[in-house]
């Protein structure tokens, strides 16, 4: 059994980048950048007026100045500003030659075609040229996860067509004779397909496309068929239950079977524990558990990672310190344990009553998940937690 962050190395250094293919620019949202993206002027490409006011020397100031010209948004200006003139103008338009201060009208007071500045300073209210962005700077990193931020900043600097990194395709199975669909009637000695879905959801959420394949019974022949045709299909498999030691738990032997090497087949970590992973250098399959919570804690910890990864993006997740409302005890410390907790009013957290690995609908209530590291066994009231957002 090794540790989580043993194992998550492992995955990683195993995870190479996909390929790459072009979107429009209104469909690239939360995809991965595949290259630098760089401008093609310089932003703003020319002095504009930072408000509407009057566009003057400075040194010109109060006044009085005789009007030139109304300039507008989108229009050049047709006269220079010359000693005891200024021109009109409006937020965005160019400013004219000559003049280095626009004054806000509100600070003004205009007659006969003149103006006259009431206050004793301003601001020059002039946004330069270039002073954004530049011809030909790098304005986008290669492995961006694109943003509606980076969205309109391509669009700024004239990109329509945007490289990408091609979406990860999933392949789900889920396993187990004791397994029904969600509308399928409830029989005695049946479970519903949680984990399944859930995934399906969560995946959706991200850069992939996933595709479920059904359940599978408990039988080797069956698992390593379907298990074949979804790797063939897929980059990334999950397959959720059958990855611990009873007598019908055949997906580990399925994974050898279909052509896969598994690198480690046990975490230290609560819930989560029988988790294995297996590559043959350009597919990864995972052996999830097959409780829900179990499945989903290692989707987030173990696979989403790796998601990104390649798609050539650099995956730090969310982690934010907050306080505990209550102390925190556990008996056994073998194993990092992770809790889901709710965000309280004064800003703490508590943990959300949680019976383990098969309580899935106590996340529904949660904010988030923490970590009890090996070896500890109290998290203290009032004591730093650090907060995995769900």
């Amino acid at each position: 059994m090794i540790t989580h962050e043993e194992a998550l190395e492992i995955i990683l250094k195993n995870g190479c980048l996909n390929e790459k293919e072009t979107v429009s620019l209104l469909d690239c949202n939360t995809r991965i950048l595949a290259e630098d993206i760089f401008s093609d002027m310089n932003m703003p490409p020319f002095n504009k007026s930072a408000v509407d006011g009057y566009a003057c020397k400075n040194e010109d100031l109060p006044g009085p100045l005789r009007i030139l010209e109304v300039i507008s948004a989108g229009n050049m200006p047709q006269y220079d500003v010359v000693t005891g003139t200024c021109s009109k103008i409006m937020t965005g338009a160019p400013v004219p030659n000559g003049a280095d201060t626009v004054v806000m009208v509100e600070d003004t007071e205009e007659k006969d075609n003149t103006v006259v500045f009431k206050k004793d300073k301003t601001r020059s209210n002039i946004c330069l040229a270039g002073e954004d962005i530049t011809k030909g700077q790098k304005v986008l990193h290669k492995g961006t996860l694109i943003r509606p931020w980076h969205v309109g900043t391509m669009a700024t600097v004239g990109v329509t067509n945007v490289p990408v990194f091609r979406k990860v395709k999933i392949g789900i199975i889920t396993t187990g004779d004791e397994i029904l669909e969600p509308g399928q009637t409830l029989v005695e000695g049946k479970i519903r397909n949680s984990s399944a879905y859930q995934l399906m959801s969560a995946c959706n959420a991200l850069p992939t496309i996933p595709t479920y394949y059904g359940i599978v019974k408990d039988k080797l022949e069956d698992t390593v068929q379907t298990l074949i045709q979804t790797i063939n299909e897929n980059d990334i498999v999950l397959l959720t239950g059958g990855v611990s030691m009873g007598d019908f738990d055949f997906v580990p032997q399925a994974i050898l079977n279909a052509g896969m090497k598994i690198l480690f087949d046990s975490v230290a970590m609560q819930p989560g524990r029988p988790l294995t992973y297996a590559t043959d250098g350009k597919k990864h399959c995972f052996g999830l558990p097959g409780n829900p919570v179990s499945s989903m804690i290692q989707f987030e910890l173990s696979v989403k990672p790796l998601i990104y990864k390649l798609m050539g993006h650099p995956f730090f997740p969310t982690e934010i310190p907050l306080m505990m409302r209550e102390e925190v005890t556990r008996r056994k410390t073998e194993r990092k344990s992770f809790y889901p907790v709710s965000l309280n009013s004064d800003h703490t957290v508590s943990i959300v009553n949680y019976h383990g690995s098969a309580h899935i609908n106590a996340f529904t209530n949660a904010y988030g998940i923490i970590a009890m590291n090996q070896g500890v066994d109290t998290i203290k009231k009032g004591e730093t937690v650090y907060v995995r957002p769900l």
